[in-house]
């Protein structure tokens, strides 16, 4: 039987392996837009969740989620636009 101390070097990860890439950052600031506006909205749902929404939390969540459309939109725009062509648009 081996000691735990014997299999930790197996699954432990190098220092390397723990910090995200070049890649994973960039990807992350691309999204960061998304992710708050995602935030935004379950903050603004779980404010209601314990109580009858008012017309202002009501508003609220809805700009929340027009938000996150936007920021949905923005993102594939972005994704979309180097150096892609789309078609079947109206000509």
């Amino acid at each position: 039987m081996k000691s735990i101390a014997a299999l930790q070097a197996a699954v432990t990860a190098t220092p390397s392996e723990r910090e995200p890439s070049e890649a994973e950052l960039d990807a992350i600031e691309t999204e960061s837009p998304l992710i708050l506006a995602e935030v935004a909205l379950l903050d603004a749902q779980i404010m209601t969740i314990d109580r009858t929404p008012s017309e202002l939390d009501e508003r609220r969540i809805r700009r929340a989620r027009r938000r996150v459309l936007a920021a949905r939109r923005n993102l594939t725009n972005q994704t979309a636009a180097p150096g892609s062509t789309l078609s079947g648009g109206a000509a």
